[in-house]
């Protein structure tokens, strides 16, 4: 056995039926041309002929003294693994749409993974109607985070049409990395790391109150997104061309992240407008951000923070509320850019720290929502990719919901589209499909708006 991490076993106490903690994703793929219909079912045969399994996908919550839960780790024997539970092999029922392909996804995203077997699944999906076919997998939080797993797909991925060569995601080889030799913390440590916390919060405090470019927990408005949820979720996907956002982008100066923000941003006014359930005041997003500096563009590792956004929801004109985005993220980025890197660090734990409450009971329901909804947006890859010669045609992330935060945006770049994965609790997010045709009438009203 081994023990788990603090952080791992939280992700696994919180887990309940209403409440999920796996990440998914969803990837179309165009099979080559000249192959036969059978092509998804040849290539999961062959890949289930791989029993070597690296030990995340061997591991699971072990019981530890006989009865305590979440402490420990128990890795499974390779032999041991039933691979034929973990890649399934699924039909969709006619006439094959993504509308089915989608629904099915919902049901397999709603549903726990398995602790007394390796938490994650892999499913191969055939019967759509246009011939591609799909792959559906989820891995617990706990095993791996979401931007990990996407990492861990595209290394199976070759830029070569031709690269027949077919890898498993759970046999990939280990890469090397360089890291520093550390000790383990002593007092010094640890009274530099209070004074570190202590020096964060009052840059905190003099940012909020002096320099009143930060956006803080708490101010946003209460909506039908921040509610307590059942466990049934709704899954919803799109791609848009990359040359429309950056189109938007070089017209109104601001970042490409600015337009992505600003297209849920329309979306989600015209989604809540429809329910009638548009708050006065402006949705606040929770966005994940790169704390690299230029000089570790290239560098490995987890580099990421977090800040919250002020989408301008209760703003009508499209271009301007792009520019309260810009300048909410800018305000934010600089009071960030401000600030060493460890305190930078406390500041994102600070502002997102809140959610850690929403597994308490009646937290969602009583207390006010540190932010309304997270969106983010994931680097993928920037050219085609393939899989045993099949094409990557979509490449959908799908996240979690949580209790007081009922809907998630994700997207991640794949050659030259965006690809939008949805999640929504199926109770308290109706028609979340509707989002998708919001998403793309926001993304018209801001090239109109701007003159892209």
């Amino acid at each position: 056995m081994e023990l788990m991490s603090p952080l791992d076993s939280v992700f696994l106490t919180i887990e309940s039926r209403e409440h999920p903690m796996h990440v998914g994703g969803l990837q179309l793929f165009e099979p080559p041309e000249g192959s036969g219909p059978e092509f998804a079912r040849e290539i999961r045969d062959t890949l289930v002929t791989n029993r070597d399994f690296q030990p995340t996908f061997r591991k699971h919550p072990a019981w530890t003294f006989g009865g305590i839960p979440n402490l420990a780790w128990t890795y499974d024997d390779p032999d041991d693994v039933d691979i034929d539970y973990h890649v399934r092999r699924s039909a969709l029922p006619t006439p094959g749409r993504v509308r089915e392909l989608l629904e099915l996804t919902s049901r397999w995203h709603s549903g726990l993974l398995d602790r007394h077997r390796p938490l994650w699944e892999a499913h191969f999906v055939e019967g759509l109607s246009d011939g591609r076919f799909a792959v559906y997998s989820k891995f617990h939080h706990s095993l791996i985070d979401g931007v990990s797993a996407l990492r861990l797909m595209q290394r199976t991925l070759s830029p070569d049409p031709d690269d027949a060569d077919m890898k498993a995601i759970w046999d990939l080889p280990r890469r090397r990395r360089e890291a520093k030799k550390s000790k383990r913390p002593g007092l010094s440590d640890l009274v530099g790391a209070v004074g570190t916390y202590t020096s964060s919060t009052w840059s905190l405090a003099r940012a909020a109150l002096l320099e009143q470019q930060l956006t803080l927990p708490f101010a946003a408005p209460r909506t039908m997104f921040n509610v307590p949820i059942g466990g049934a979720r709704r899954v919803a996907a799109q791609s848009w061309a990359i040359d429309r956002l950056k189109a938007i982008k070089t017209a109104a100066g601001v970042t490409f992240n600015d337009v992505i923000l600003g297209m849920c941003s329309g979306a989600l006014r015209y989604y809540l407008q429809d329910e009638h359930a548009l708050p006065d005041s402006p949705l606040i997003a929770m966005v994940p951000v790169s704390m690299r500096s230029e000089e570790e563009a290239d560098a490995g590792g987890n580099q990421v923070g977090a800040l919250l956004c002020n989408l301008a929801t209760h703003v009508d004109d499209p271009a301007q509320r792009l520019e309260t985005i810009s300048a909410s993220m800018r305000g934010n980025k600089k009071v960030f850019s401000e600030l060493p890197r460890l305190q930078a660090y406390a500041l994102s734990a600070a502002l997102i720290g809140p959610l850690g409450f929403s597994a308490l009971p009646g937290f969602a329901s009583a207390a006010p929502p540190p932010f309304n909804i997270v969106i983010s947006n994931v680097p993928g890859p920037r050219e085609p990719m393939y899989w045993g010669g099949a094409r990557l045609d979509g490449n959908y992330p799908l996240s979690i919901a949580l209790d007081g935060q009922a809907l998630n945006i994700t997207m991640v770049n794949n050659a030259d589209n965006i690809d939008f994965g949805l999640v929504g609790c199926r109770r308290s997010v109706p028609h979340l499909q509707r989002l998708l045709g919001h998403l793309e009438t926001s993304l018209k009203d801001l090239e109109r708006s701007v003159g892209a």
